[in-house]
């Protein structure tokens, strides 16, 4: 299995010096509930340090009274009405779908249980999964969180990113090795595990680093948001693994400067540090 190269980051995208509006790009990012209402604000705040227009949608209503609230502190955003989603999708470079998109209404429910069941919550986020991903299938898509836990493989639109966790993934595709799933459904697979393993139909390399720290809650919400802005204007498999690289490399300067004593808002602010110094 070959390792991840640095020297891969130099051909990332950076816009001309005689740049103009919309060098960078615009994507939008669908997701948050009720329960997971920061999740979506977490990979909103590294994508908006690198596209020049971040729009933001939520199906769950309460979302945008929080959405609200936080761009009196964090302004690089758009919030969009549920019902013109369809419009900002048209015009977005790429759409990541899935952070604080909610599978059960309820933590009471036995976690054994829950993977047999389908409440309402996970009826609602597994049609909009299905129906924008149908929709829109030319889209460069980032699928996470939420949306890997109530989807079916055969949704998977071609040339998407999905970024799970050891118990999404194994959820969604069984006992096929990332290399096999990405091949079989023509898509990058970013596995989140101690050694991230990104895989395209053609390719596969291992991205190890990071710290105990990148295990606290949000810090996927951050690598989804991060690997939607390098999609923007990178190939799949490309912004994947750059991505799995650098968010590691952020985990790692958080940790000489505060051990593992940093949180996922430490990491989202990290990132566009590191970037902007490994690009130079």
């Amino acid at each position: 299995m070959n390792k991840f190269d640095p020297k891969e980051l130099k051909k990332l995208y950076k816009p001309p010096r005689n740049f103009g509006q919309d060098e960078n790009g615009q994507v939008t990012i669908i997701g948050g509930s009720s329960l997971f209402h920061g999740a979506p604000i977490l990979s909103l705040k590294v994508a908006s340090r690198i596209m020049d227009m971040v729009f933001f949608a939520s199906p769950e209503p309460s979302v945008g009274h929080v959405a609200e609230r936080i761009k009196s502190k964090l302004s690089s955003f758009v919030w969009v009405p549920w019902e013109e989603v369809g419009e900002y999708l048209e015009k977005s470079d790429a759409v990541l779908i899935g952070p604080g998109l909610m599978r059960f209404h309820s933590e009471k429910i036995p976690s054994p249980q829950r993977h047999a069941l389908c409440d309402q919550a996970c009826q609602v986020t597994s049609k909009i999964t299905k129906d924008l991903l149908e929709k829109f299938p030319e889209k460069r898509w980032v699928i996470d969180a939420g949306s890997l836990q109530v989807m079916e493989p055969k949704w998977i639109p071609k040339g998407a990113i999905l970024t799970p966790n050891q118990k999404e993934y194994k959820l969604l595709f069984g006992e096929l090795t990332p290399q096999e799933a990405a091949k079989k459904y023509n898509c990058t697979i970013a596995y989140k595990r101690l050694t991230t393993l990104v895989c395209s139909p053609t390719d596969c390399v291992e991205v190890g680093g990071g710290n105990q720290g990148m295990t606290k809650g949000g810090t996927g919400d951050v690598f989804a948001g991060l690997t939607l802005a390098l999609l923007a204007k990178n190939e799949p498999f490309l912004a994947a693994s750059c991505a799995s690289y650098l968010i590691k490399k952020a985990a790692e300067e958080l940790f000489q400067e505060k051990g593992i004593y940093y949180n996922a808002d430490d990491l989202a602010n990290k990132v566009p540090s590191v970037l902007g110094k490994l690009l130079k």
